[in-house]
């Protein structure tokens, strides 16, 4: 056995705002996503703050809504030297639509075969968010030009 488990955390940044706001479509798709566990909790934090929260057979998953920040964080915990939470992150990842993500993957219980745990940090940026940056960029530039 290399390791027991995978955890992978992500941060959505700038989710669409329509979807954050339906906590029944957000239980859809993570049913969805689980394949329609039983065990799926949610609540209403407060106003604007949603969480969810679910169990399957190979691990649990459980996502933070903030509305007003346009945020979402998630959790996935994955057991077995075959589990891939990657599949589940991309589910989710075409649900919420975020500009950027930012994940962080952990191997879980290598019972020192490894000399460390260091996290693998990927941060992923839309590419229609890398345009408008560009076309921002490109517009400063040709007015700067024309004030010449």
């Amino acid at each position: 056995m290399e390791i027991m488990a995978r955890q992978l955390t992500i941060d959505f940044y700038n989710c669409s705002t329509n979807r954050l706001n339906n906590l029944e479509e957000i239980k859809t798709i993570v049913r969805n996503v689980i394949q329609n566990s039983p065990d799926l909790q949610s609540a209403v934090i407060d106003q604007g703050h949603l969480s969810i929260i679910g169990a399957f057979k190979e691990g649990h998953l459980a996502i933070h809504v903030y509305t007003e920040l346009k945020y979402a964080a998630v959790d996935i915990f994955t057991c077995g030297e075959d589990s891939d939470p990657e599949i589940l992150s991309k589910e989710l990842r075409k649900f919420f639509k975020p500009d950027k993500m930012k994940s962080t993957f952990l191997k879980r219980g290598d019972f020192g075969q490894q000399k460390d745990m260091k996290p693998k940090i990927k941060t992923r940026v839309a590419p229609l968010r890398k345009i408008k940056s560009t076309g921002a960029k490109v517009i400063k530039k040709l007015v700067a030009r024309g004030n010449r």
